[in-house]
């Protein structure tokens, strides 16, 4: 996924890169750029997933175009990061609906093509997501660690099963940054906040997870707002994990 070579101080893959692959991205670039240059992270090299909500409720975010929009901000975000220009996307709801790796050049209206070839909308279970990020991470034989951005608009049929596999995890270099969708006052969320809390060391050996609400209309965030959020929690997690022996 990562190449390890040298020991190149810019962005994963080059503005000019950009430029040639997908230009209508070369401002979303700019503003993830900038957001990786504020958490201090422009050294880094990670993967780059995401995990997007299939559940009925979900039906008008596809159909208005939100969904391709995040798909385009992460792979915008990705390219600083990870140097294949590659995100592997998992969809998912009652169990993972398909899955699909997003690319520069490659990602015009594939979020809502592939979303529309799956069928059937059904309701929420995280676990099986994280099983087949997961899994996808340890068969990558990648050492680096890797950003997972986790859409959802409410808590997960099995809360028990989410809140297992999140612990679990926490042994693996996988951050889980979760991003909600919908209304901040809804109660789905407080299962989100309560995942982003949970004890350490107590139930987990290290803090593997973040989460933001991105409101009713995540479209009306500024690229640059939704990006500091996205890697808001991801430097602590790297120095708790280099400390705790999770990474190298």
């Amino acid at each position: 996924m990562i190449s390890t070579n040298g020991s190149e101080r810019t962005a994963a893959i080059s503005l000019t890169k950009v430029q040639e692959r997908a230009p209508e991205l070369v401002s979303l670039y700019k503003a993830a750029g900038a957001s990786v240059r504020r958490h201090g992270l422009e050294d880094v090299r990670a993967a780059v997933y995401l995990v997007l909500d299939r559940s009925g409720s979900m039906r008008p975010y596809y159909r208005n175009g939100t969904m391709q929009h995040l798909a385009e901000q992460v792979l915008s975000l990705s390219a600083h990061l990870d140097d294949d220009g590659t995100v592997p996307v998992v969809f998912f709801s009652t169990d993972v609906d398909g899955s699909t790796d997003l690319t520069l050049g490659g990602h015009r209206g594939r979020i809502s093509k592939l979303h529309e070839s799956l069928g059937h909308m059904g309701r929420t279970n995280y676990h099986w997501a994280m099983d087949a990020v997961i899994d996808h991470y340890l068969a990558s034989g990648s050492r680096c660690p890797a950003l997972v951005v986790f859409q959802t608009d409410g808590g997960p049929t099995s809360r028990f099963a989410a809140e297992r596999y999140l612990c679990k995890a926490a042994r693996l270099p996988l951050f889980w940054q979760f991003i909600g969708f919908g209304d901040p006052d809804d109660n789905e969320f407080a299962f989100l906040r309560k995942l982003d809390t949970l004890a350490v060391p107590a139930r987990r050996v290290v803090d593997n997870a973040g989460f933001f609400h991105a409101g009713r209309i995540p479209q009306a965030i500024p690229d640059h707002h939704l990006f500091d959020q996205l890697l808001q929690e991801f430097p602590d997690w790297l120095t708790a994990a280099r400390t705790a022996g999770i990474m190298r």
